[in-house]
């Protein structure tokens, strides 16, 4: 009985020997119960009569033992195994009062042996971390610990780490190590590190994973060395130089900080002027000689040549016959010298001759004169017409008497010689002079939408002007005669005015203008400089014009003398370019001149070709106009919202290109454009997004500002520039958009936005976007002016002859506020006509003809009033 088995144990029999008492091969260990499975304890002893276990001080039943007898080989002895079963219901019986446990006590002939207490517990693993880890966003190099308490269960839960699902094991990598905390360790953060870290607790019982932690290693810009001091900008006198270094060294990555202060540092600097050497007078003459000569010298001395200017052209000594041939002195072979003497003349006579012939063939072919420049070849095609008044029934119209005397005809003009074709072609008639029925020919003005391909097709052959083209939608072009016109490309603010009698009468020219795409068009900039406002091409370039046209086109400068110098630049025919002109300074010719305006130039010119304003900077006021334009989608079926912030050139061109692209992209305006002055400090433009309801948006920007560096926007050479916010809407039911973007130049001018709409139907701000098409492109004869053209003439004829009391044009000048362009006025053969030319250029279609009047009407000319409002 249980009594009589513990009475045996207590008083084990007297004299037996110790080696007899039975030892354990096997102990029960502890087990743990997953969910509802039992668990089996086991024990082995030799030599043993009886085994039986016994747990929580209480004897196991005997019929829950399962026994299993056998001998031990090498000693002989009984050996004795048994095993018992424990349940999940056994182990919560007493839970909370104590743990559960069991030990085996065998008997032998010599006594009892109890063997260890094994445990029995029930194993869980709760699902809530005590600790998780959290995002961060440290610097490179700095060092970094992820806490992880894992949630509690027994047995205790193991830790493990993975990086972006993938095992961490600090075996591999000694920069890792985890501490008893199962806290993960990175010594020191490098680029690698960048991931989504997960904290994982697993036991027997189940596996948890805490939240993923993303660490962003981020690098803080870093200064490359300054490069060294650039050429100084003059070649003569007081000029500038830079140097500059980038946010290279290391670049920023990851949301990390830009450099802070200038990345181009600006230096004056004096560049001594060259001196070209100059010749002093001839010495006298020496003494003759025994080779019956004398001789004279003269030095490159006055000055000499300095700063490395030229040196002296020509011989520095000079000799002749001193006898008039009468020297007694016979040098050797004379004979032969007489032979050479003959042959000279001879070639001399043949020479003039041929130059005799050559000029009668020319005088012949003088009658051939170049009457028509089509643009569609450029180089060639001159033929000769007459301009004859048209039907009083259709004024629209101009009838042209054609010279059928010949059929080719042979163009040897001023035009830019073609690079890939002869620079003389023979040509039949064009097709301006088709003959019609009777003998008359009527000229009609072409349609862009019906000839647009095909003349941009024809343009597109030439060698020199490939790059031309963008398409109809940038391109004008008309016919015109002595009548004028004006060509306009719609919504850019670009126009070319031809006033009346530019074209010489009899001839008929095809006139195109162009407005060129930046990537398309290398304009080189030096130093400071920076591009003002579009690249235009007006053509066909070397006709020729009697009378300058004027090329309107906007521009972004806040002009000033003391903080800009503005140059006029022109493409010649061989592709460079070169300064025509510089704004405020004497022109060095009287083919171009340039009236600067607060917002748009209007270039004179009677040399069409390719035209671009660039400006240099003399002082770091200096400042450029920027146009800050809001977009966003017009629809939004996902959570993710993009708003574009652009930072344009302030001009019109650029205004449409944009918006002719966000149209592309389905995109709607949200505020309204603002004027941002950017200045010549080096310093970056900076746009960041503040104010929005966290509840209901949060901006996916990982830095507090977006930065556009201050060289892309200073060039004008990046048209598009823009930054893009990311928001994210916490639901798709969220309409309502509030925020605020500043955009802001360090230590300069700022604007800020106030968004505050509907994003799925707020179209408040569409009245700003222009329409497609504006306005007529071309516009031939007086329709394309304000002022009437017999008015126009008659202003012309009272106002240029001079006033015996200064009431002439200088004074019509003075009350439109043009008397600082006199002197370009006085330069030309009728001033009023430049006057009024500038007139039409600066106010048309919405000019007012009545204030033009009455400034005509206080010139006191002819009875105080040449012509009234009611005859305009």
């Amino acid at each position: 009985t249980g009594a009589q088995q513990s009475a045996t144990v207590a008083n084990p029999a007297s004299g037996a020997s110790p080696d007899l008492l039975p030892h354990f091969q096997l102990e029960p260990e502890d087990v743990y119960i997953v969910k509802n499975k039992a668990v089996s304890l086991a024990c082995r002893a030799t030599p043993a009569t009886q085994i039986y276990f016994k747990c929580n001080g209480e004897w196991v039943h005997q019929g829950d033992h399962v026994t299993q007898h056998s001998t031990d080989r090498s000693t002989g002895l009984p050996v004795m195994e048994v095993r018992i079963e424990v349940t999940r219901q056994q182990v919560e019986k007493i839970f909370g009062l104590e743990e559960y446990w069991c030990q085996c006590v065998a008997w032998s002939s010599s006594g009892t042996t109890k063997s260890q207490k094994a445990f029995v517990r029930i194993a869980y693993l709760r699902k809530n971390f005590e600790q998780e880890p959290t995002a961060r966003e440290v610097s490179i190099e700095q060092g970094i610990v992820l806490p992880c308490r894992p949630p509690e269960g027994i047995p205790p839960a193991e830790v493990e780490w993975l990086r972006n699902e993938e095992l961490v094991d600090p075996a591999l990598d000694a920069n890792v190590y985890v501490t008893p905390e199962h806290s993960l360790v990175l010594r020191q953060a490098r680029l690698a590190d960048t991931a989504n870290y997960t904290c994982v607790a697993k036991n027997i019982v189940a596996r948890r994973r805490s939240a993923s932690a993303a660490i962003t290693v981020y690098v803080n810009g870093g200064w490359s060395t300054w490069t060294q001091w650039s050429g100084c900008s003059t070649s003569c006198g007081r000029g500038w130089q830079k140097r500059s270094r980038t946010c290279t060294n290391p670049t920023p990555l990851n949301g990390g900080a830009f450099c802070e202060g200038q990345n181009v540092q600006k230096t004056a600097c004096t560049t001594l002027c060259p001196v070209d050497g100059a010749w002093s007078e001839w010495s006298k003459w020496s003494e003759c000689g025994a080779e019956c000569t004398h001789w004279r010298s003269r030095e490159c001395s006055e000055p000499a040549p300095r700063n490395g200017g030229r040196d002296c052209h020509g011989p520095e000594l000079d000799t002749r016959n001193c006898t008039s041939e009468l020297c007694t002195h016979v040098a050797p072979g004379a004979e032969d010298v007489a032979l050479y003497v003959g042959l000279v003349a001879v070639a001399v006579c043949l020479v003039l001759l041929l130059l005799v012939g050559v000029l009668v063939y020319c005088r012949k072919k003088g009658g051939l004169d170049a009457d028509v420049a089509d643009s569609s070849i450029l180089t060639a095609g001159f033929q000769p017409v007459s301009i004859k008044p048209s039907k009083a029934d259709n004024p629209s119209l101009l009838t042209i008497q054609p010279d059928l005397s010949t059929t080719t005809m042979t163009y040897q003009g001023s035009l830019c010689p073609r690079q890939d074709g002869p620079a003389k072609l023979q040509l039949p008639n064009g097709h301006l002079l088709s003959p019609l029925g009777a003998g008359r020919h009527t000229l009609h003005h072409s349609s862009p939408a019906a000839e647009g391909a095909d003349f941009v097709a024809r343009l597109s052959t030439q060698s020199y002007f490939r790059s031309l083209p963008r398409g109809t939608n940038n391109m004008a072009y008309g016919t015109f005669n002595f009548l004028g016109g004006r060509l306009m490309i719609p919504n850019t603010g670009i126009s070319l005015l031809i006033p009346p009698d530019a074209i010489p009468r009899g001839k008929i020219y095809e006139v195109y203008l162009t407005l060129h795409k930046q990537e398309e068009v290398r304009l080189p900039l030096a130093g400071c400089q920076t591009l003002l406002s579009p690249i235009v091409s007006c053509g066909p370039p070397g006709v020729l014009l009697t009378r300058p046209a004027i090329l309107a086109m906007g521009h972004c400068v806040e002009a000033s003398a003391e903080n800009w110098s503005i140059r006029l630049k022109k493409q010649s025919c061989e592709g460079t370019w070169e300064d025509v002109l510089q704004l405020g300074a004497e022109p060095c010719t009287e083919l171009y001149y340039c009236q600067l305006e607060a917002q748009a130039c209007y270039v004179f010119t009677e040399q069409l070709g390719r035209f671009a304003l660039v400006g240099e900077s003399l002082s770091m006021a200096a400042s450029k106009r920027l146009k800050l334009v809001l977009f966003a989608p017009a629809a939004c079926p996902s959570l993710e919202y993009n708003i574009r912030v652009y930072c344009l050139s302030d001009t019109q061109d650029v205004l449409k290109e944009v918006i002719q692209l966000e149209k592309q992209l389905g995109g709607q305006l949200i505020g309204a454009p603002r004027v941002l002055h950017f200045k010549d400090s080096y310093h970056n433009l900076r746009l960041s997004i503040h104010d929005m309801p966290s509840s209901l948006w949060k901006s996916k920007l990982l830095a507090s500002y977006q930065e556009i560096p201050f060289y892309h926007i200073w060039s004008g050479l990046q048209p598009f520039l823009h930054c893009t916010f990311t928001l994210e809407r916490l639901s798709t039911s969220t309409c309502e958009l509030a925020c605020k973007i500043w955009v802001w130049q360090v230590e300069g001018d700022g604007q800020s936005f106030t968004v505050n709409f509907n994003i799925a139907k707020d179209t408040r701000f569409s009245d700003w976007l222009v329409p497609d098409e504006v306005g007529t492109p071309a516009l031939v004869g007086p329709s394309a002016f304000k002022i009437p053209f017999l008015i126009r003439q008659k202003i012309i004829s009272s106002l240029d002859p001079p006033g015996t009391r200064g009431a002439d044009w200088r004074t019509l000048a003075q009350k439109l506020n043009l008397d600082s362009h006199l002197s370009f006025f006085a330069s030309k053969a009728s001033p009023t006509a430049m006057i009024l030319n500038l007139w039409e250029a600066r106010h048309f279609p919405n000019g007012n003809l009545s204030q033009l009047a009455a400034a005509v009407a206080e010139v006191g000319k002819q009875d105080g009033a040449l012509f009234s409002e009611a005859e305009c």
